[in-house]
């Protein structure tokens, strides 16, 4: 069961996710979650590194979308002045919005790789759909109100996964 859980790998940032990595793997487009995963869930516009991950990857080669269960003024504020494509009220984990973002992309889940700071939401969702998942850590110490009760529920998944040696890295 906890397996579901479990993501493909845990990096730091998404600063540590390379292009040419992704490329080596056949990885044609990344899924990336918005709140605390680019920025932090107060912000309500992408910071100048951002943009330049993002048009890192483009360049790349690569195309990245990005799913969030926020509302579309929050999500459209962001994605608008940078042009990236976006899918709001994704309703994370379940499979509907994955399969947009794919359709979207004009792309294969095996091409495809779902970036996130939640396991409840990102990992769960893009392991259920079948698509390589990437945890990142929190940009933010502080969540809203509906992420505090899913980080309670992963902590406890964390620690199981821990006990049972699944996982070995640090948070």
């Amino acid at each position: 069961m906890y397996k579901k859980f479990m993501p493909d790998e845990y990096v730091k940032d998404i600063f540590h996710i390379s292009p040419d990595v992704l490329k080596e793997k056949g990885i044609k487009g990344i899924i990336t979650d918005l709140d605390n995963t680019l920025v932090e869930w107060d912000r309500p516009e992408a910071t100048p590194e951002i943009i330049e991950w993002i048009r890192s990857m483009e360049q790349a080669g690569l195309q990245v979308t990005i799913l969030s269960n926020n509302n579309q003024l929050r999500v459209k504020a962001f994605c608008d002045p940078i042009g990236t494509p976006f899918i709001f009220d994704a309703r994370k984990p379940l499979r509907k919005s994955f399969k947009r973002a794919l359709s979207m992309m004009g792309l294969k889940k095996e091409e495809v790789v779902m970036v996130g700071d939640q396991i409840m939401t990102d990992v769960l969702g893009g392991n259920r759909f079948g698509i390589h998942t990437i945890l990142v850590v929190p940009v933010a110490n502080s969540d809203g109100f509906f992420t505090k009760f899913n980080r309670m529920m992963e902590r406890r998944i964390l620690d199981k996964l821990k006990r049972s040696g699944m996982i070995n890295w640090e948070e």
